[in-house]
């Protein structure tokens, strides 16, 4: 075993020419990807949400995305050990109760390998383009939250909340996997500190995104120290709430084909991106989602060898601690 996990994040957007994310993907494609990181070796693949993207407002031109849910359903379908993220589903686009057993669902088709990460969206356009109201998001994602949680682990809910309710709620039939899949929350770049104390309440997992700023090891232990404060204050063991980071990464061999001036992505040899993906691990990484730049089949092979010295690794690590 590696001493962190490692998934790639999918592009399923189509881009202006200034932005980091690297062109629409038709379904063949986008399948023959992860299907080809599947094979590689890779850990997880990720999904986002987001359903009309207007970076200069809402007048700015627009870049769409395939919806991510019916994307990753269709991708626990045509895997077969690779896990199945989402970073994140915006809890405010979809019934949460419905959600759960949407997750349920899936998690069914996969054979228990959906990890389902929630936010509350910060991208107003979306919400306007789709007539999603954008208003009080925090307090509807902390009651999304209770819905989803309570039904996915225990399998029931009687809820009636100022945004949402859920009355005499089962989820029936249930998913083989105990408790349903791990939940993870993302809280924004940086996360407020609302989003940050639902997520230490409620999730299995907390997601650190630096991939649109500082993508190298030194950014992390100062988010890792606002989540663990806020751990100490309900008492949970910041240990027992594993951390996922998203960074961006240029593979060796590779020149980006697309910049953006505020992102300092990793780059270099596969010994030095591996050298900066170990760092991660030492300073409490768990599980890194590689947004790539390029990102395709040439760029997933391009990181083998940073996998395999990885593996070399924590084999040596396991011969030395005699395991």
């Amino acid at each position: 075993m590696r001493s962190l996990k490692l998934g790639i994040f999918l592009p399923i957007f189509e881009s202006p020419d200034d932005s980091l994310f690297p062109g629409l993907l038709r379904w063949p494609e986008l399948l023959a990807l992860v299907r080809r990181i599947e094979a590689a070796g890779f850990d997880s693949v990720w999904v986002p949400d987001h359903l009309l993207i207007r970076w200069d407002g809402e007048r700015g031109p627009a870049a769409g995305a395939w919806e991510g849910w019916s994307l990753l359903a269709a991708l626990a379908a045509a895997t077969e050990h690779v896990e199945l993220g989402t970073l994140v589903l915006c809890t405010a686009f979809r019934n949460p109760a419905l959600l759960a057993k949407m997750a349920d669902t899936v998690d069914e088709i996969s054979n228990g390998r959906l990890i389902l990460g929630l936010g509350a969206g910060d991208h107003e356009p979306d919400f306007r383009a789709f007539g999603y109201p954008f208003d009080y998001r925090v307090s509807r994602f902390a009651e999304a939250l209770t819905i989803i949680t309570r039904l996915l682990r225990d399998g029931a809910i009687d809820f009636d909340g100022t945004y949402y309710s859920a009355r005499a709620c089962e989820l029936r039939p249930r998913a083989a996997r105990p408790g349903g899949p791990p939940i993870m929350v993302g809280g924004g770049f940086p996360p407020g500190p609302r989003m940050v104390r639902l997520g230490v309440e409620h999730a299995d997992i907390w997601n650190h995104w630096l991939a649109f700023d500082r993508s190298y090891p030194d950014a992390l232990p100062p988010l890792r120290q606002q989540v663990d404060a806020v751990c100490a204050t309900i008492g949970r063991d910041p240990t027992m709430l594993r951390r996922t980071v998203t960074v961006a990464v240029v593979p060796p061999g590779h020149q980006p084909a697309h910049t953006a001036p505020h992102v300092e992505s990793v780059t270099g040899s596969a010994e030095e991106i591996g050298g900066v993906f170990r760092d991660f691990a030492r300073v409490g990484g768990d599980h890194l989602q590689l947004l790539l730049n390029p990102c395709n089949e040439a760029a997933v092979d391009a990181l083998l060898p940073v996998l395999n010295l990885l593996d070399q690794g924590a084999s040596a690590d396991r011969h030395a601690s005699g395991e």
